[in-house]
This record gives C-alpha cells, sequence and structure tokens, in this order.
C-alpha cells in the first residue's frame, strides 16, 4: 500500500522534493562533461604517440651516417643548408655517435610512456594522475620561462616556446582548480568528510 501524496505532510513533501531536486543536480554533475580534461587528455597522448615515434626514428637512424641522411633531409626539404642554423645542426650532428643515439631513443621512449600513462590515467579519471599531469607541466613552466626571457633578448620573440608555457600553465590551473570535480568519484570517502 502506498502512500498518498495528496495526504503527506508538507514538511515531508518538501523533504521529498528537495531529496529529488539533490538527486537531479548530482546526475546533472555527474553527467556533466569536461571539454578542458579532454583537450587536456589528447595532448598528453598525442605528445606520447609522438615521442614514441620519435624514438622509434632515432633507434632505426642510430647505425646510418647521420651527416649524410641530414643532407638528404635538407635536399628533400629544398632548404638552403648554408644558413647559419642549418649549417651548426649539422656541425651538432656530425658529432653524434651511434651509442648517443641509442641513449637519447631509449630516453625519449621512457618519457613518451610516461607521457602515455599520464594521458590515459586522466582518461580513466585516476586522481594520481592528476597529480602525474600537475607535476609534470609545473616542472617544465620554470624552464620555459628561462628559456622565453633568454631567447626573447637575442632574437625574435619565441612563439612556440611562449605557447608551450601557455598550455603547460593551463594545465596545472585547470586541474588544480578541478581536480575534485573531475575525480571526485574515485574517492567517495573525501565526499563523505565534508
Amino acid at each position: 500500500m502506498s502512500p498518498n501524496p495528496e495526504k503527506l505532510p508538507d514538511g515531508l513533501v518538501q523533504a521529498a522534493q528537495k531529496t529529488s531536486s539533490a538527486t537531479l543536480a548530482a546526475g546533472a554533475l555527474k553527467k556533466k562533461r569536461a571539454p578542458t580534461l579532454y583537450a587536456i587528455i589528447a595532448i598528453k597522448l598525442l605528445k606520447g604517440l609522438l615521442f614514441v615515434g620519435l624514438a622509434v626514428m632515432a633507434y632505426t637512424l642510430s647505425d646510418n651516417d647521420l651527416p649524410a641522411e641530414y643532407r638528404h633531409l635538407l635536399h628533400f626539404l629544398r632548404v638552403n643548408p648554408e644558413r647559419k642554423f642549418f649549417a651548426d645542426l649539422a656541425l651538432q650532428i656530425g658529432q653524434l655517435t651511434e651509442a648517443n643515439v641509442l641513449w637519447a631513443a631509449a630516453g625519449t621512449l621512457v618519457y613518451s610512456l610516461f607521457s602515455l600513462v599520464e594521458g590515459t590515467g586522466l582518461l580513466f579519471r585516476v586522481s594520481w594522475a592528476c597529480w602525474l599531469a600537475i607535476g609534470e607541466s609545473a616542472f617544465f613552466i620554470p624552464i620555459e620561462v628561462y628559456e622565453l626571457v633568454h631567447r626573447a633578448n637575442r632574437e625574435r620573440f619565441p612563439w612556440v616556446v611562449f605557447g608551450i608555457l601557455v598550455i603547460n600553465v593551463v594545465i596545472v590551473w585547470y586541474l588544480l582548480q578541478n581536480r575534485h570535480r573531475l575525480f571526485r568519484h574515485h574517492h567517495p570517502h573525501h565526499h563523505d568528510a565534508r
């Protein structure tokens, strides 16, 4: 036998309405999308895949004649190899050994796996991945500021470094501001303690 809502006391009806409203609000919050988080996940996963590709490329080129490969690349891209930047880069490439390239490939692969794990963790909204993303992005901010200050004085404004700095600042700020909302369902005891 179910109670007739018209015969319930007003306080009980209001409490039921508040509970119903709170349930609807919680459902709306749970279903709310986080497009900025998805953009951060995409950045992390794409960066990881890019560095995996670089690591594989460095590994496959490690036993090749790198100066000849570099000249071939410049010729393919129709770039003037006598420009100062490309000439300086050719000198640096000429000094690389196979062991150095293999170490660089291994380091790049480790870093790429770090980014892929971080992006996957954020995708599943695991709280440690949030802290990992905050820590990694915050780590590079002082380096980028240093590069921005030093390169801006000698050359034209380094827009790429500035863009990466802005992205890292946004990632750190967004994840710090929204970590409880985005990762709340993994810590139910934290929500109940409030």
